[in-house]
């Protein structure tokens, strides 16, 4: 199987770097990088020593549910390029684990399916969770605050890819 590690939609993170609101309605902080520990959801690496952030409230589900976890993310801000759909794990990914943890097509976990896995297992955890029927797509979160890092989806060859919705106010489509 080949899975796909999925950045924040650019249209989402354009409209949050010019000011938008974040899930809270709130606008974005601003603060300079230490270097340490600053993910950008977007592109997928670190922000640099020295180099602008973004810290806001971002609820990666389509819609408000008891399962709809909100919680602060890291975003360039100036315009970054967005990660390409790969295979290959994110290159932010720099904790020795993460939780990986599997939703279903309702957008709520699927219980029994999440656990703290070694950073270099996470692609493995994620192959055995797309055998089951339950489950349409992972996320990858931190450990330590459970901030969400990126979506993984199984690649679908030959069929349009299952949607995934994520939206601060700002309706966006991927």
């Amino acid at each position: 199987m080949t899975l796909k590690f999925k950045a924040l939609p650019t249209n989402a993170v354009r409209a949050l770097q010019r000011g938008g609101p974040d899930a809270y309605g709130l606008k974005p902080e601003r603060q300079l990088s230490d270097g340490d520990g600053v993910p950008c959801r977007h592109c997928l690496k670190n922000i640099a020593v020295g180099e602008a952030y973004l810290v806001l409230a971002y609820r990666p589900f389509p819609e408000l549910q008891p399962y709809a976890e909100t919680g602060p993310i890291f975003l360039h801000a100036k315009e970054c390029e967005r990660a390409a759909e790969g295979k290959m794990l994110p290159e932010m990914l720099e904790s020795s684990d993460y939780i990986v943890r599997g939703y279903g097509k309702d957008d709520r976990i699927v219980y029994g399916s999440g656990g703290v896995i070694p950073t270099d297992a996470i692609a493995a955890r994620a192959e055995t969770l797309f055998e089951r029927d339950d489950i349409a797509y992972v996320h990858i979160r931190s450990a330590r605050n459970n901030c969400y890092q990126c979506r993984i989806r199984p690649r679908v060859t030959g069929q349009a890819a299952p949607a995934w919705g994520c939206r601060t106010p700002v309706a966006y489509k991927r």
